[in-house]
């Protein structure tokens, strides 16, 4: 991430970038290290807090206000611990945040930090990034077959019906902002899925929901909504899957 916004930064502006980022990151990390230290009695990094604010960074506009901008991160921080299971938090925290501010503040997003409009050389960085955080989480099954199945979705669309409506999915900055988006906000381990055979039903899920968000609402947030639809099916999975084994090993004791 840092990475990226180093990259990113001087294209867009540093003037432009540095009070949201500066804004958004103090405000995660302050809100996050005062409730870790109540929590948990003791002084913790605040670097979930700090991703968060880096993506929320990343996505809007570095013309959005920084106060706009940091109401972003302080939200996303604070839904991880006001929406959870007892194993982890429900939402990915930056697209939920991202989505509440897009219908508070009209806020706008381009995606800079995905790096659309530097070089086109530029997407072998983002997307060697996201291949080695992929990797490293262990979420290729995920984002293979949700990219597989959002462009078949939409190439099948561009065939049936005017292809002028969905050509920009297939362009700058859409293109880096999907990429950004499958490998650094879908892949968010504490919302997705383990096992490739739940990742696999959980890639359509959000490539079926962000396409119908797109083709339904046209809203600018498709792709975040879609995540969070994933959200909610993987955290209703480790409900019942829970309640399942403790089921199970109850009988077991028990008998």
């Amino acid at each position: 991430m840092l990475a990226l916004t180093v990259l990113a930064a001087p294209f867009e502006g540093i003037k432009l970038v540095w009070p949201g980022l500066l804004s958004s990151v103090a405000v995660a990390s302050l809100i996050d290290v005062v409730i870790l230290r109540l929590r948990r009695r003791d002084w913790e990094f605040p670097s979930g807090a700090i991703l968060t604010a880096l993506l929320v960074v990343m996505v809007l506009s570095p013309r959005v206000p920084g106060y706009e901008t940091a109401c972003a991160a302080a939200i996303g921080v604070l839904s991880k611990y006001a929406f959870r299971t007892k194993s982890a938090n429900v939402f990915n925290p930056a697209s939920l945040a991202l989505v509440i501010v897009f219908y508070i503040f009209h806020t706008a997003q381009n995606w800079w930090g995905a790096l659309p409009g530097i070089t086109p050389y530029a997407l072998v960085v983002l997307f060697a990034a996201g291949v080695f955080i992929t990797d490293r989480v262990n979420k290729l099954p995920l984002v293979l077959v949700f990219l597989g199945v959002y462009y078949l979705l939409f190439s099948l669309t561009a065939f049936v019906t005017n292809p002028a409506q969905v050509a920009e999915i297939f362009r700058p900055p859409d293109l880096q902002a999907v990429l950004f988006f499958a490998f650094f906000m879908l892949t968010d381990p504490p919302t997705s899925p383990v096992k490739y055979s739940d990742q696999i039903v959980c890639g359509v899920l959000v490539a079926v929901a962000s396409y119908a968000f797109f083709e339904l609402l046209g809203a600018a947030c498709f792709l975040l909504a879609g995540v969070l639809i994933g959200n909610v099916w993987e955290a209703r999975r480790r409900y019942f899957s829970a309640r399942g084994l403790a089921g199970s090993l109850a009988s077991r004791f028990g008998s």
